[in-house]
């Protein structure tokens, strides 16, 4: 089976000579010349905003310097928190971790029920003690309760 040739007629309207197809060549795309000036003077800008950088973060660090520590703060507490709970997760899919930390919580809180919530005078210490607590926390007397 053969393919019917295909035969192409230009009018001499539409005839363009193309002198890459003719000379086989590839012409190739110049790249605009910026001036050797042009370069400098980006150059220079570059390095005048590069110089004034330093004293700019300074005076931006000194006029919010407490706002930028708050915001830190939060934001490494946030992040601290979900690695902690990452981590305890983690610990939690290990075999037999999880019970032996309920084991450990029920222990702990019988130990603090049978230390400080039996008798009235622990619960007495427990309450100056968290008093003392709060006091330090605040930072002036608290009264006592």
């Amino acid at each position: 089976m053969q393919e019917p040739e295909f035969t192409e007629t230009k009018s001499k309207e539409t005839a363009v000579p193309d002198i890459n197809h003719q000379t086989g060549t590839i012409t190739k795309l110049q790249r605009p010349v910026q001036s050797q000036e042009q370069w400098q003077k980006y150059g220079e800008q570059i390095s005048a905003f590069l110089a004034t950088l330093p004293d700019y973060l300074g005076g931006f660090f000194n006029q919010y310097q407490q706002p930028l520590v708050s915001v830190g703060l939060i934001v490494g507490a946030i992040v601290s928190v979900k690695v902690l709970l990452a981590v305890l997760d983690s610990l939690n899919d290990i075999p037999l971790v999880a019970p032996t930390f309920e084991l450990i919580g029920i222990g702990y809180s019988a130990w603090f029920v049978y230390r400080y919530l039996l008798k009235a005078s622990t619960r007495k210490e427990l309450t100056s003690e968290i008093t003392t607590l709060k006091s330090q926390v605040v930072g002036k007397n608290a009264p006592e309760a």
